[in-house]
């Protein structure tokens, strides 16, 4: 989506041109809630996945944020001890339906309705959400019998009330499904139930669709959906702007309605670690220095933070070392997150004793770990194969207890630094020991282990487990099977598996889709099928070109034109079907592809390129 802003003379330079601004996002993993199931894998008890916002990094607490967010953040806030002691009976109500829905999927709906009436299960709004969250990646299902519940054709004289309303619009928006997602909120409005979990809900999703105008005119009307437009209202809108980077958008809002909403620190922190997740240092000094020149909002805790996390993802440990150290000076003593970004920084940069020796005068100033702060040394601690070191922290972690208890978090870490299939089931089992709950990260860092070690029988069991646990297949999960299959030579599997993904209304990663165009070709080649003989020329001229660099690597890559490049990265967006073999050629190697853009002088900042590096990396 491109939009355009018209800013203020007081901005910067950077908002007070006409620009365009395009970013690609990706998928977020939210925190799951205390609802357990009991799964198959094993004995192991699963947690099910429910949607919250937001959480863009090591700094970004709701609490840090000093207003309250808890209608954004809590999708039932008020029915939290009750779902922790829900009966296994709702989840095996919730299983039958999700076995209905699977077994009637590729019939009319007219069909699908009829099953469901046909069942006798008595209906509450813990069953329709479990069900509902069962196929948070697969609208339709969830679409139909949604509609079933709430037209009044389920024979129980049950009617779903705003918590259920709130479950499919953000299924529907997750999707991109916004005609659909209107019809259910003008009912909701119909039936009087919207209230600030809507709005967030509503609110977040056209962010993350880039619907930006939306996002910003959906505010505007809170005073006809009987919300007052208050502070935190606005904040919230600026919130979700910036979680998915659309920051000058947010920025020209805050200035431009300063009348109508006073600057506050609590708002200016909000832009600052917008610009620290976009990733711009350079705006984020800027800002930074604002803060402190203007007079009008004195730093607070949560502003220090945000700067140094921007300092340390910048590379700059050394400047966010300083200013760490300043806070203890003036006063202002570090939390344990802050801590916990320096010790991330100082790992990044191998820089391990110091990040040591922070991790035990973090104990002497009375800055209490927690179990980020283990998982931070651990994860660099992982990647450098101390093993040693990781399962002396990790025995520390469970002797402690409490906020240090090892998480899902720690022990993926520990997966991930598996050699072999051998020493899944160890891990596994001392995940299960401290009572650590496998999740839909979980199952999907399993899926891409076994894919990888080629252990098929133990992937089709997963993917099954996943499933009936309501964890998954998501996104993440189809692009594993699809990447997977095609790196072992199994392209029509891959196929089945993109085939299964598309017909289920979920859109492939760019990645995904260029792989996919480059496994089309070698189908048509299999089956004799003849090829524009410019489009084969082409394609045969940059794949000897890619070979013969890739065995001289001493030599810059330099050998492709600039416009030729130019092209093939467009198509990382665009998707022109023309280009994307020249892409597909370097898909294996993110060395090849930086130093080609960074030889031919073209940025990495453009468009989701940078992003496209970190994959292939």
């Amino acid at each position: 989506m491109h939009s355009r802003f018209h800013p203020l003379s007081l901005l910067s330079r950077e908002i007070q041109r006409n620009f365009k601004f395009h970013f690609t996002t990706q998928p977020v993993t939210y925190p799951s809630d205390s609802r357990s199931v009991f799964s198959g894998f094993g004995s192991y008890k699963v947690e099910v996945s429910k949607f919250r916002f937001f959480s863009v990094g090591d700094y970004q607490r709701e609490k840090e944020l000093n207003f309250d967010t808890s209608t954004v953040y809590n999708p039932k806030p008020d029915k939290t001890d009750r779902e922790q002691d829900e009966s296994p009976s709702t989840d095996n109500d919730a299983l039958t339906y999700q076995n209905l829905l699977k077994l009637q999927a590729h019939k009319p709906t007219d069909e699908i309705v009829r099953s469901l009436e046909k069942s006798s299960l008595s209906l509450n709004d813990d069953l329709v959400i479990n069900v509902l969250q069962r196929h948070r990646s697969d609208w339709k299902p969830a679409y139909v019998f949604f509609n079933w519940v709430s037209g009044g054709r389920n024979g129980s004289g049950y009617f779903p009330g705003s918590d259920a309303y709130n479950e499919i619009l953000d299924i529907l928006g997750r999707m991109n499904r916004f005609q659909e997602l209107t019809q259910v909120f003008n009912e909701m409005r119909k039936r009087n139930i919207v209230n600030e979990r809507t709005y967030a809900i509503v609110l977040n999703r056209y962010a993350a669709a880039h619907k930006v105008e939306e996002a910003i005119e959906f505010f505007n009307k809170r005073k006809e959906l009987g919300l007052e437009p208050d502070l935190v209202a606005f904040q919230t809108l600026l919130m979700c702007l910036c979680r998915y980077k659309h920051i000058e958008a947010a920025e020209f809002l805050f200035h431009s309605r300063k009348n109508e909403f006073p600057i506050e620190i609590k708002t200016m922190n909000i832009i600052l670690n917008g610009w620290c997740v976009l990733g711009s240092l350079r705006e984020a000094k800027r800002l930074w220095k604002d803060t402190v020149s203007s007079g009008k909002c004195k730093p607070d805790r949560f502003t220090y933070g945000t700067f140094i996390n921007s300092l340390t993802k910048a590379g700059k440990a050394t400047t966010a070392l300083k200013l760490f150290r300043a806070m203890w000076e003036m006063g202002c003593d570090p939390d344990v997150t802050i801590c916990n970004c320096i010790i991330d920084g100082l790992c990044f940069k191998k820089r391990i004793p110091e990040a040591l020796a922070i991790f035990q005068e973090m104990n002497e100033q009375g800055c209490l770990t927690n179990a980020a702060t283990y998982n931070t040394l651990i994860k660099h601690l992982c990647k450098i194969r101390r093993m040693e070191k990781v399962y002396e922290l990790l025995d520390e972690m469970e002797q402690k207890g409490g906020n240090c208890l090892p998480n899902a978090r720690t022990y993926g870490f520990l997966l991930k630094s598996a050699k072999n299939a051998e020493e899944v089931p160890v891990i596994l089992l001392r995940m299960e020991r401290i009572g650590s709950k496998l999740t839909g990260d979980t199952y999907n860092l399993l899926l891409r282990l076994f894919m990888d070690w080629d252990h098929q029988e133990r992937v089709k069991s997963l993917w099954g487990e996943m499933e009936r646990d309501g964890l998954g297949p998501d996104r993440r999960s189809y692009t594993v099977m699809i990447h997977g299959h095609c790196d072992k030579g199994r392209i029509e599997e891959a196929m089945y598996y993109f085939n299964e993904m598309t017909s289920i209304g979920m859109v492939p990663e760019p990645r995904t889709k260029i792989l996919v165009d480059a496994m089309n070709i070698k189908l048509k080649e299999r089956l004799g099928e003849p090829r524009d003989t410019g489009v084969m020329k082409r394609d045969r001229r940059l794949q000897v070109q890619y070979e013969a660099r890739r065995k001289n690597g001493k030599e810059r890559v330099l050998d492709f034109e600039p416009k030729s490049i130019s092209m093939a990265v467009k198509s990382l967006n665009h998707q022109e079907q023309d280009i994307h073999p020249v892409m597909a050629y370097l898909l294996n190697d993110a060395s090849f592809l930086q130093e080609l853009l960074y030889g031919n002088g073209i940025s990495t900042q453009w468009n989701g390129v940078d992003f496209y590096l970190e994959v292939l990396a």
